[in-house]
């Protein structure tokens, strides 16, 4: 799932100057035609919803690296979600674990928006299809929820948090929306075994970091300005992760020169120490039905944390590195088993929000 960030120092701070009119000027667009263009993927879902509606709020769902790696048939009694394998990312994840995720993340949101608009119904794996997910619709009363009502809100905040401890209460509703067969969820909140996931992903970072195909992999998805991001619709658009806007010719540079192993590994410390608690999602068996349903339940999760006012993103290095799973596995009492994700909680900033592609983009005929 999307945990990069690009960090840029001072230093290339700096050599930016002159203010939003230089960015204009220079031809990177402005954050406000940026806020503007994306705005209508993140509009409040009409009653009564259309299908394409529907895929709209399915598309708001978290995935790796932003490469929204679906697409989308709909008819008058199903919505199918396809993988779609030109977006997967190989070197990063080259079994598609993470692109099958991010399909049950997507998956979750579809039926949460359905449910909310009266066309409720039940969501199943079919591995005939291209391991397609299908929804098939089930007309009832409308059930709308507080997850539904924090899709629109919810975002992957690669930033620090407050520090501040997340209530016993939060803890369990957390821990009660995310409740999926076949899937466990495991909560770190005592400081000792937080500072051993720090480890864990600090370690996981500077093996990626080391291996050029990764780093080129990476680099692939970068948008470092407003026009870029705009244009694209996908990837990783370096203002989210609270880093200045660059021009595209200079943002490739700057990555190589800032964005060192040492640079990210202090970040990640820094972000971890300020959380308030890790969750880390193990399903039951490897495979894409599995990998479909941990989606399910950390969007669940992800959703409640929005309602209650918390932020939260993903550092799943430590289930990237496949020599770091079983010491991952150790650690929240699962030996033997394979972690799927692994996510830091807290009250943080709301930054700002990653692009979409039109949902015109992701329908198949």
């Amino acid at each position: 799932m999307n945990r990069r960030h690009m960090l840029i120092g001072t230093g290339a701070a700096a050599m930016l100057g002159g203010g939003a009119t230089w960015l204009t000027v220079s031809g990177m667009g402005s954050s406000s035609d940026y806020a503007a263009g994306i705005a209508p993927l993140r509009a409040p879902l009409p009653d009564p919803a259309s299908a394409s509606d529907l895929i709209r709020y399915a598309t708001l769902a978290p995935n790796g690296h932003n490469t929204q790696p679906w697409r989308f048939r709909a008819s008058s009694k199903r919505i199918q979600i396809l993988p779609d394998y030109a977006r997967r990312t190989p070197v990063v994840d080259p079994d598609d674990h993470h692109l099958f995720v991010s399909l049950g993340c997507a998956a979750e949101n579809l039926s949460l928006a359905a449910a909310a608009r009266g066309r409720p119904g039940s969501v199943r794996f079919d591995p005939a299809d291209r391991g397609a997910i299908l929804f098939d619709f089930d007309y009832r009363p409308a059930d709308r929820s507080a997850l539904f009502d924090a899709i629109p809100r919810r975002q992957s905040t690669r930033a620090e948090f407050d520090g501040r401890a997340v209530s016993t209460a939060e803890l369990d509703s957390l821990a009660r929306a995310a409740e999926m067969p076949g899937v466990e969820l495991v909560l770190l909140t005592d400081r000792s075994r937080i500072d051993q996931l720090r480890d864990l992903v600090v370690a996981g970072n500077s093996t990626q970091m080391a291996d050029a195909a990764f780093v080129s992999e990476l680099k692939s998805w970068l948008r470092f300005n407003p026009r870029q991001a705009l244009r694209s619709r996908d990837g990783l658009y370096s203002v989210a992760s609270g880093n200045p806007a660059l021009p595209g010719w200079l943002g490739p540079h700057a990555f190589d020169w800032f964005s060192t192993a040492r640079s990210e590994n202090d970040a990640y410390a820094r972000q971890i120490r300020s959380s308030a608690g890790i969750a880390v999602f193990v399903g039951a068996r490897e495979g894409p039905e599995h990998w479909v349903a941990v989606g399910q339940a950390c969007q669940r999760f992800a959703l409640q944390a929005t309602a209650l006012g918390l932020k939260h993103s993903f550092i799943n290095q430590p289930v990237e590195v496949p020599g770091l799973r079983p010491e991952l596995a150790r650690l929240v009492g699962l030996p033997g088993r394979r972690p799927d994700i692994v996510m830091r909680f807290g009250d943080g900033p709301t930054l700002a929000w990653s692009p979409r592609r039109p949902v015109a983009a992701v329908i198949e005929a």
